[in-house]
């Protein structure tokens, strides 16, 4: 997908006064009116020195005056704000203030965007100087932090003339929600797993693989071995003999993404959320199932579903996906893993890929998932994908030195085997798994996918 298509319109206003008295004098003013105290001593020998100080004061005063009557008045001044780049997690995002002012003389702004945290650590201002009637722009490069919805605020200007010694502050209202989204890849990321699916379209095509899929291929006569329930019964009317139906596997299949929202999904691995890395690999893995023909849906679901988008194919089906993944958010309860389950089954019937991006409670009790696993293999081919504990993994290989070292050790060691036993009960049940680190995450979703229409076992 190109980033452009994603990109929030740009923002346009005209400035304002902020505030009241939206003027004020300038250092080099200051600095001006505390040198004519230098006349303070001779003042003390001769008293008419005294009168000069105030008379080189008020000179400063009436000029600053005059200087700040001669800036164009906030009105006069159009500020737009205008996104370069859509703004994802974790990719750099480029983002152009524009000045445009209608006054007589040259002027000098620093401008201050408000953008909230997710957005920047900490205000910046920028500098630009604004000839009459011209355009000024300056560009300013930041990578978002948190995905979502997040308000842009205004953009707040203070400028001056050649002389300097009075500025005016204004400010332009530029609110606008912009929206964060997932880690977008580009084409280029996306190449190698097009290719390879291309190589695995191309295999299928020689070898037909027929009687493995359920999509209808072909007629013809019975025989001995044949499945009853693959015999057409209107065709065999008509030729007085029994005729079978051929298949051949499924051009087009049916991908759930099925994100787990719950309080386990917003922990930090590095810099991000699990649910942040779920949701990338799951849109990584959108962009290359609609680009091989197959129809995609998105389940997002805590305590109840947050996002459900059925299964659909094309650019605009890309484009919801990307702005329901955008809007998925960590719940700080646990997820209602069997609630999913039942409107998964209610919404497809038919046979389809599940990939479900959880995670596991570390309790001795039977986990919710195990009993979703069970209702889902009946009919679905279900890949339960996992991140890996890496500071549990990096405690439970440390050697104690301390006594509550070895308990800390001991307690990782505990986590892990559960962690691994219920891996291997979900495989009992007929379901995959797959168990990987946060940044192998969405490369290792791809591969599993590609090796699961390779294999044509769904």
């Amino acid at each position: 997908m190109n980033q452009f298509t994603v990109r929030p319109d740009p923002a346009r206003a005209p400035a304002q006064p902020r505030g009241r008295l939206a003027w004020a004098l300038t250092p080099r003013a200051l600095y001006l009116l505390l040198a004519g105290c230098l006349f303070l001593v001779p003042a003390f020998f001769h008293a008419r020195y005294a009168l000069a100080m105030v008379a080189w004061d008020v000179c400063v005063l009436v000029l600053a005056a005059v200087d700040g009557a001669r800036l164009p008045a906030p009105r006069r001044i159009e500020a737009q704000r205008e996104w370069l780049s859509a703004p994802s997690l974790g990719r750099e995002v480029e983002v152009e203030l524009a000045v445009t002012q209608h006054g007589r003389s040259l002027i000098h702004c620093t401008l201050l965007d408000d953008l909230p945290s997710p957005f920047l650590e900490e205000p910046m201002s920028w500098k630009l100087d604004g000839y009459p009637e011209a355009r000024a722009t300056v560009r300013y490069r930041f990578t978002p932090r948190q995905r979502g919805d997040h308000p842009a605020g205004r953009l707040y200007l203070r400028y001056r003339s050649n002389i300097g010694l009075a500025e005016r502050w204004a400010m332009a209202d530029l609110t606008q929600t912009v929206r964060i989204y997932p880690t977008l890849r580009t084409p280029e990321e996306n190449r190698l797993y097009l290719a390879r699916h291309h190589r695995i379209e191309l295999q299928m095509r020689l070898r037909r693989q027929r009687g493995m899929g359920r999509d209808f291929e072909s007629l013809r006569d019975y025989l001995e071995g044949d499945e009853i329930r693959d015999i057409c019964w209107t065709a065999s009317a008509r030729r007085g003999t029994l005729v079978t139906r051929l298949y051949e596997m499924e051009k087009s299949q049916a991908v759930w993404l099925v994100l787990d929202a719950g309080r386990l999904q917003g922990a930090r691995v590095g810099h991000y959320t699990k649910l942040d890395q779920a949701t990338a690999a799951a849109l990584a893995l959108a962009q290359i199932a609609l680009t091989s023909g197959d129809r995609v849906g998105l389940l997002a679901y805590g305590r109840d579903t947050q996002q459900l988008v059925l299964p659909g194919r094309g650019a605009a089906h890309l484009r919801l996906l990307l702005d329901a993944l955008a809007q998925v958010r960590a719940e700080p309860l646990e997820a209602d893993h069997l609630r999913a389950t039942a409107t998964l089954m209610h919404r497809q019937s038919r046979r389809s890929l599940i990939l479900w991006m959880t995670d596991f409670a570390e309790t001795a009790m039977q986990p919710e998932v195990l009993d979703a696993a069970a209702q889902l293999v009946r009919r679905h081919l279900v890949l339960f994908i996992a991140i890996s504990q890496l500071d549990v993994q990096k405690q439970a290989n440390a050697t104690p030195e301390t006594v509550d070292a070895m308990f800390e050790t001991a307690a990782a060691q505990e986590l892990l085997d559960r962690r691994e036993h219920l891996l291997r009960r979900l495989q009992e049940r007929g379901a995959m798994t797959l168990e990987t680190q946060p940044e192998l995450l969405a490369t290792s979703v791809l591969n599993r996918y590609l090796e699961v229409k390779e294999k044509g076992i769904l």
